[in-house]
């Protein structure tokens, strides 16, 4: 099949996307008659379907994306030159009707391989996880981490150490400079973890950070908030936390955010404070007794068959391209929509990445309660971050732009394709946990880390992740699906991508194809088959500082 030159997302969208590299001077059939093209246009990037007049605003995907700055003629590019960001009215929507799921009949009966928790939750994973309350505990983390982790059975590669023990004995050797750097590293074998102690624990997981003192009140509040969102996930047996005393977030905070989320809490739950304990060495010998204790416990459950409907699935973009929402996001949005069909749940997030959508998942709110609340927490964050200098125009980073996402509201319609098409049965504000089946929106910041921190801090179990440029994110408990929006990046980065969705821009597949592919992928790694994130032991985790950061 013969790929296309360019495509109109929809019918009222002023700009076409180049689906390939297009020379000044080509001629391109459309509805409206020909166009001929008056600069060269890159592959990812937009051109005008008609010509504007400066001050009007253009749509993609069929809302606004932007306000020309200038005087744009048919066929020509559009840059930042003569684009700038801006957004329809968030308030002018109107209630959806009735939702049409996609047909599911397939996977009505298909289950997965989960464990199941006591409270009747599933998990995709079986995590112990060390938690500091505050900074100042990471080192005791470290040194916990090291006296566990090897002797636990939970070494990753090390084929990086042993290449520098070549380069040493090659320097002992009298090996001169030029010698060192033509040196070949022989290709590397990770296998991942080897001879576990506890064969039903996936892994010991520390979730350190800069967070507990020295911030707001506010923003302690809400790290308490997240680690009880850990603490109490699915995907977590037990956790160890070491407190310091004297810090911003403290022990009676962090155990009143965990009965919230949890009012008939189980879980095996260490805490130690070490300005209470004394030296180091006293608590650190009762840290690592009571946790292998723990583990013991933990490593008890095991996996077994329960339905898809017990999922939580996180969906993000990070690196996003000028073929994001074309590929890998509108596929992520299908999977999503089988999910939801089947009772299960969806989380999107990444606040600032949903500008100029609101008027859309307004509409497609349950009542008109969800749909203010999702308009209030948009506009309180919005404000919060002008307070700061700031805007959501200020979003896009010189890689999106560099491959097509030239506005905010341009990457935000392409990302909130994300989460498909079914209604939104609730708005929540950060830190807080999903309750309700059906997709669940979030408040969070669009940085990838921040985003994926708080939606598995939220109870997602699984994630799928959409990059067009790549990026090795991961999380610390929850597998992450690395979804390639180009063929080409899959290629080049194959230790990173799971799936390639750059079949969709070469007119190969259809979006609802991709979309089945990755829903079969979803319930692979929740049944246990191991993301190349966690192949790599990529343990991101950074909380997100609401009242210091964007």
């Amino acid at each position: 099949m013969k790929q296309q030159d360019y495509l109109q997302i929809h019918s009222d969208d002023d700009m076409l996307v180049a689906l390939k590299d297009l020379p000044r001077g080509r001629m391109l059939p459309g509805d409206g008659g020909e166009l001929l093209l008056t600069e060269d246009v890159a592959a990812k990037h937009k051109f005008a379907a008609r010509s504007v007049t400066a001050g009007e605003l253009l749509k993609m995907y069929g809302i606004v994306v932007g306000r020309a700055l200038a005087d744009i003629g048919k066929g020509a590019p559009i840059t930042t030159q003569n684009l700038v960001h801006a957004t329809g009215d968030s308030e002018a929507y109107e209630r959806c009707g009735s939702w049409r799921p996609p047909d599911v009949s397939q996977w009505q009966d298909q289950t997965f391989q989960g464990y199941l928790r006591e409270d009747g939750r599933v998990a995709t994973r079986n995590h112990w996880v060390v938690i500091p309350l505050v900074f100042c505990e990471n080192r005791n983390l470290s040194v916990m981490r090291d006296a566990l982790i090897e002797e636990l059975g939970y070494g990753r590669d090390r084929s990086y150490q042993a290449h520098t023990r070549q380069l040493v004995q090659m320097f002992q050797g009298g090996a001169d400079s030029r010698q060192i750097t033509e040196y070949s590293f022989p290709v590397s074998d990770q296998s991942g973890d080897s001879n576990r102690v506890f064969e039903n624990l996936d892994g010991i997981k520390f979730l350190m950070h800069e967070s507990g003192c020295g911030c707001s009140y506010a923003d302690s509040e809400s790290l308490c908030g997240l680690l009880a969102g850990y603490i109490n996930h699915p995907n977590v047996a037990g956790a160890t936390v070491f407190s310091l005393g004297c810090q911003k977030a403290q022990i009676d905070d962090l155990q009143r955010q965990i009965h919230q989320r949890n009012p008939d809490f189980k879980k095996p739950l260490y805490i130690f404070d070490q300005q209470q304990i004394g030296t180091e060495q006293t608590m650190l010998e009762r840290a690592i007794k009571q946790t292998f204790a723990g583990l013991m416990r933990a490593n008890q459950v095991r996996r077994e068959a329960v339905a898809l409907s017990h999922l939580c699935l996180g969906v993000e973009c990070g690196g996003s391209d000028g073929f994001s929402g074309i590929s890998a996001n509108p596929a992520m949005g299908h999977c999503s929509d089988l999910l939801v069909a089947l009772g299960g749940t969806v989380v999107l997030s990444e606040f600032p990445e949903l500008a100029g959508c609101e008027a859309d998942l307004a509409s497609r709110c349950v009542s008109e309660e969800v749909a203010q609340r999702f308009l209030s927490i948009m506009k309180s964050y919005e404000q919060h971050v002008i307070n700061q200098g700031d805007g959501f125009d200020a979003n896009p980073t010189p890689g999106n732009i560099r491959d097509g996402l030239i506005t905010d509201a341009m990457k935000s319609a392409g990302a909130a394709r994300k989460g498909g098409s079914s209604p939104v049965v609730a708005a929540l504000d950060y830190p807080a946990t999903v309750t309700q089946p059906g997709l669940n929106l979030l408040c969070t910041p669009g940085g990838d880390v921040e985003s994926t921190t708080a939606m598995a801090g939220s109870g997602a179990t699984v994630m799928l992740f959409s990059t067009g440029l790549g990026t090795p994110t991961g999380n610390v408990v929850t597998p992450v699906i690395k979804v390639a929006s180009n063929t080409e990046l899959a290629q080049r980065m194959p230790d990173i991508i799971d799936i390639d969705t750059g079949s969709i821009v070469r007119g190969e597949s259809r979006v609802e194809e991709m979309g089945e592919q990755l829903f079969a992928a979803m319930i692979t790694a929740a049944s246990g088959t191991p993301t190349k994130a966690e192949q790599l032991g990529q343990d991101d985790f950074i909380p997100w500082q609401k009242n210091l950061t964007f």
